[in-house]
């Protein structure tokens, strides 16, 4: 069993919109905290950001066919509306999305920019296993995805 499966004392998030993200990001980082599961926090900022990007400029991969077209359309619904589960495996050719080696302070500001880009821009790419989405449920699917991995992220307390 994983590292990640095995954490316990996450934090229960709910965020309600994409500044939600930075607020909670900063006051970590400003902060102690502890990360558990298996990535830093640096490395979770960076694959959220890196994760926003690509809702504007296109994923590197696209799940096989019959999960986008026979599956997609029965889970799409809870991915967007509910928490995601921690444990997920990201795909061998979606290695764009593990982040290596970022710092806090490189994965904050990146996550700053990419959370910028919705203000100016409207993702108008295909997920890669749900399609087509509107903006909103683009931005309902990056807060479950944040909410998930920044639970990760404990505050420590005196």
């Amino acid at each position: 069993m994983t590292a990640t499966l095995q954490a316990t004392g996450r934090r229960e998030l709910h965020y309600g919109n994409l500044n939600d993200i930075v607020t909670d990001a900063e006051s970590l980082a400003a902060g102690e905290y502890q990360t558990l599961g298996e990535w830093s926090f640096g490395q979770i900022l960076e694959h959220l950001a890196v994760s926003l990007d690509c809702s504007f400029d296109g994923f590197p991969f696209q799940a096989p066919w019959f999960l986008r077209k026979l599956v997609a359309p029965f889970i799409k619904n809870g991915f967007i509306t509910k928490p995601m589960r921690a444990g997920f495996k990201l795909p061998a050719n979606a290695g764009a999305l593990a982040p290596g080696d970022v710092s806090v302070a490189e994965g904050l500001a990146h996550l700053k920019k990419a959370v910028a880009r919705y203000e100016t821009e409207t993702p108008n790419v295909h997920h890669p296993v749900f399609g087509r989405m509107a903006r909103q449920e683009w931005v309902s699917l990056g807060l479950r995805h944040a909410e998930l991995h920044m639970s990760f992220v404990v505050p420590v307390s005196d």
